[in-house]
């Protein structure tokens, strides 16, 4: 998955991702994320570095910081522990489900993505509009994004999906309205069925909670 335009909040920053990443057993894989504007690349280059690779495995992910980090935040260590929620939205079933969950869902059109030929969806789903059934989706999925919603603060999420000719995700663009702002995330993905190697959780003693990081400046 590469994810060029991974934005979450204009004003705390944008970021770029890269890396593979499995969602058949609980997401696992391996990315790379660098910070490339706002506050959140301001302070990543206070702290040393502005790219840091990133461990997901079960139901956490773990990020590898700094020399410095671990100096200016007391802990001694280098890895963030931060537990993985329905907030957090990497893999490609939920923008469908969104774009089910869109009374306003479309084709428009076939384009070329990166050489591929697609088909281009959108739509606009509102935390409003979940209260009752949707055609296409099961009582536990509409569940799911209500629980998606309220963790993510979203109210409002216009979803764009790409699709090849085998009905597998090329492109996805979201963007959402929450409370503090804009939310806005674009995404590549290629190379399905590639197996994916479940990292190895850092060192327990080089490791250090998010939730225990709550007065240290962080991203």
């Amino acid at each position: 998955m590469d994810a060029p335009a991974g934005t979450a909040h204009r004003a705390r920053g944008a970021a770029r991702s890269k890396g593979t990443l499995g969602w058949s057993k609980g997401l696992s894989g391996t990315l790379t994320i660098t910070y490339t504007g706002g506050s959140w690349a301001r302070t990543m280059r206070e702290l040393g570095n502005t790219s840091t690779p990133a461990r997901f495995v079960s139901r956490a992910y773990y990020a590898r910081m700094s020399d410095r980090f671990a100096t200016v935040s007391g802990s001694g260590r280098h890895w963030i522990r931060y537990d993985y929620d329905a907030s957090v939205n990497f893999t490609p079933a939920q923008s469908v489900e969104l774009l089910l969950a869109a009374p306003d869902a479309r084709e428009v059109g076939t384009e070329r993505v990166r050489g591929v030929r697609t088909t281009h969806y959108s739509g606009t789903a509102t935390a409003a509009g979940l209260g009752g059934s949707h055609p296409g989706l099961t009582a536990a999925e509409v569940a799911g994004l209500r629980k998606w919603f309220t963790q993510a603060g979203v109210t409002k999420e216009k979803v764009d999906i790409w699709v090849d000719a085998e009905g597998l995700l090329v492109k996805r663009s979201e963007r959402g309205e929450t409370g503090n702002g804009t939310s806005l995330t674009t995404a590549y993905y290629r190379d399905f069925g590639t197996p994916v190697r479940v990292p190895e959780r850092p060192p327990a003693d080089d490791t250090v909670d998010f939730a225990d990081l709550a007065d240290t400046k962080t991203p």
